[in-house]
């Protein structure tokens, strides 16, 4: 399978990085062709300029600012995202890619009438390997999980009609061990074989 892995972590000694080197090891020894979409590493500009903007609907033009990452996506058949939860929330340069790539004439298409079509139909399956600060009761009834909707809601929306998702992840980091992080790797190593 073809699969993309975009990834936003500017620390290369982070445990979410530890994560990424799990998920592209395992999916690579699994037999699957990748691709990878690292965001810091990459130097990825989250910010939608105002130019963009103005050409967000003229599918003539609004890919050339992201055409690299476009391509990636148009390729794949298969999305995982590694990231942290930053303040209950996307890191932003991930927000940005979501903002940037996920346009008219590559994740969803327009007609005269203002209808909307799909325009992932050829993703398959969509994974998330997260992290986040805070314990899992704190996320779910406390403020809500913003990041697990933008993956399995939203962009579940944009894919095949029956895209099956993944989201694995570790909470309460702030007071994770190192068994903890362990035994989340393990299972991240194990789902991935599996994918």
């Amino acid at each position: 399978m073809r699969v993309l892995v975009v990834h936003a972590h500017p620390v290369e000694e982070s445990f979410n990085r530890a994560l990424f080197r799990t998920v592209v090891a395992r999916l690579e020894a699994a037999g699957h062709e990748l691709k990878i979409a690292d965001l810091y590493a990459d130097g990825f500009d989250p910010v939608l300029r105002r130019e963009e903007r103005l050409a967000y609907h003229d599918t003539t033009v609004n890919r050339a600012p992201v055409q690299g990452y476009v391509d990636q996506l148009m390729w794949a058949e298969a999305v995982v995202f590694v990231f942290p939860v930053w303040t209950f929330g996307l890191p932003a340069i991930l927000k940005g890619w979501f903002d940037r790539v996920l346009m008219p004439g590559v994740a969803f298409h327009i007609d005269g009438s203002g209808n909307v079509s799909v325009g992932l139909r050829h993703i398959r399956k969509i994974a998330a390997v997260t992290t986040y600060g805070r314990p899992w009761w704190l996320v779910k009834f406390g403020v809500g999980d913003f990041p697990k909707g933008v993956i399995t809601r939203y962009f579940r929306r944009l894919c095949a009609k029956d895209v099956e998702t993944l989201y694995l992840a570790h909470y309460h980091m702030n007071k994770s061990t190192p068994e903890s992080r362990a035994a989340f790797i393990a299972r991240v190593d194990r789902r991935m074989a599996a994918f």
